[in-house]
């Protein structure tokens, strides 16, 4: 036994002096007493600062009062058109089937719609109308049949999107047509719906109530859109 107390001693030395410089570290670095998980602490600085505002993000739908969903689609001259394209504008998103009746209504009865889109671009802004229609559905078109149903309704190739998978018209909860959207000079979306009253009009001869115009006209006039969200018909 005296034997094999010699032989433990050294070990029971070790054993203290490294006790001892634990302690020492532990009062210098507090952090690293107690459960291991401290070290997940994020460290003062850069890590540690308030997150963004999640409300700034683009949401995954579109949204009044949030930014606008971004997409890119092909126009019927085939070139590629981004959201991004006309950031500082007011844009206005139109979706289009010109075989609807209530589309044709405004593209084949009249052309006060063309004359608004018309009248938004030489204000700064941009107009334009997206067709989600898919292959064999209403409202699609292709080739020289596309061009011609453009020219006649008074639209322009550039300004005509193609949405075939209709993945665009998803990200805006786009129901029927025509349904229209007004995005501010900042991206914001700030009207969603019907593009005016049309349908009271025609039922009970209703004064004409235009929203979209309304929409346009309080954002150029540096004012809140008052009215935000109508049902869409069509």
């Amino acid at each position: 036994m005296k034997v094999l107390g010699w032989i433990m001693l050294p070990a029971i030395a070790l054993a203290l002096t490294l006790g001892a410089a634990w302690a020492q570290d532990a009062e210098k670095n507090p952090e690293k007493k107690g459960d291991a998980r401290s070290e997940d602490k994020p460290a003062a600085g850069k890590d540690s600062e308030k997150p963004k505002d999640v409300g700034e993000a683009e949401p995954e739908f579109a949204t009044v009062g949030k930014k606008a969903p971004a997409f890119t689609l092909k126009n019927a001259d085939g070139k590629e058109v981004k959201l991004s394209d006309y950031a500082g504008k007011i844009v206005v998103l139109e979706w289009i089937n010109l075989d609807c009746p209530w589309c044709k209504a405004h593209y084949d009865d009249k052309d006060e719609l063309v004359k608004q889109q018309k009248k938004l671009r030489e204000d700064g802004g941009e107009w334009l109308v997206i067709c989600s229609s898919g292959k064999g559905k209403q409202g699609h078109f292709e080739g020289e049949t596309l061009a011609g149903r453009i020219k006649k309704a008074g639209l322009e190739n550039s300004k005509y999107l193609i949405d075939t998978d209709g993945a665009v018209g998803k990200q805006y909860k786009a129901a029927t047509t025509p349904h229209a959207y007004v995005i501010d000079k900042e991206g914001v979306l700030r009207y969603a719906g019907a593009l005016d009253n049309l349908p009271a009009q025609r039922r009970s001869k209703a004064d004409p109530v235009n929203y979209v115009a309304d929409a346009v006209k309080a954002l150029l006039d540096g004012k809140e859109v008052a009215t935000t969200e109508v049902k869409p018909y069509g």
